[in-house]
């Protein structure tokens, strides 16, 4: 079974890592019965599987697929234009409400790329004519950052809500915008630095209400809209605020 993707789901609770095959990442999910196939607008392909799928069987089901998912893929491209990479001159960050200039600074002799930031400037240096590690550097600095001030707007909900959390960790999750543990470590994806503050509000009260109702219920919901009465229109805004992330970032 596949099938297109054109939004981004918002809460997952599964494994969510890159693969190793070229050309498609694959996804283990805990609730997976069977593989699936994901096509996104800007022509990822994510396969989901059920844990210990072996990596054959994966192989055999995306060649048995691959017409479609080339169909899938040409369907998206008729509707989105495909941005060419180019590294970012500076970084909108719409959840904190400012642009960050970056720049960079190339030494011949180094192998790395590390960053700094200050004063509104994110500098890399280093290895910058390669622009893989360019960008795992921004995402380092991303990470942090979010980790940083994202917690900050975490912890203050929380007080606000009476919630609770036990930890909060921060990564660049390909197929949700947050999630919750039964032992209470809240995830949230750096990617939300890039979407407006109202919609990363809600997905912090949604995140903070699972830790009384950790299902979908209605029981949930109602809680929910205690703290976010207009929690519907922001779900719906949601499935579409992948568009804000950076096509360079490679997430999305």
């Amino acid at each position: 079974m596949q099938s297109a993707a054109p939004q981004l789901p918002l809460f997952a609770d599964d494994h969510d890592e890159p693969g190793t095959t070229p050309g498609f990442s694959v996804r283990e999910s805990a609730r997976a019965k069977r593989l699936s196939i994901k096509v996104f607008p800007r022509g990822r392909v994510e396969v989901v599987v059920p844990r210990r799928t072996p990596p054959a069987e994966v192989q055999a089901f995306v060649a048995e697929n691959r017409d479609w998912i080339a169909n899938a893929k040409a369907s998206f491209a008729e509707q989105y234009e495909v941005e060419p990479f180019a590294l970012p001159l500076s970084v909108e960050l719409n959840a904190l409400g400012c642009t960050v200039r970056v720049q960079y600074q190339r030494r011949h002799d180094s192998t790395s790329v590390r960053y700094r930031y200050g004063n509104g400037v994110l500098t890399l240096s280093g290895r910058t004519g390669d622009e893989k590690r360019c960008v795992t550097a921004i995402r380092r600095w991303l990470s942090a950052t979010a980790k940083e001030e994202l917690g900050k707007r975490l912890q203050a909900l929380a007080a606000l809500t009476g919630m609770t959390y036990d930890r909060l960790q921060v990564r660049a999750q390909r197929s949700c915008w947050g999630s919750r543990s039964s032992s209470g470590t809240i995830s949230l994806n750096l990617c939300l630095l890039f979407l407006e503050p109202p919609l990363v509000r809600y997905l912090m009260i949604h995140e903070l209400c699972h830790g009384r109702h950790m299902d979908h219920s209605r029981r949930f919901w109602k809680l929910v809209s205690r703290f976010e009465p207009d929690y519907r229109r922001l779900d719906r805004e949601l499935l579409e605020s992948w568009r804000n992330v950076p096509s360079w970032l490679g997430v999305y």
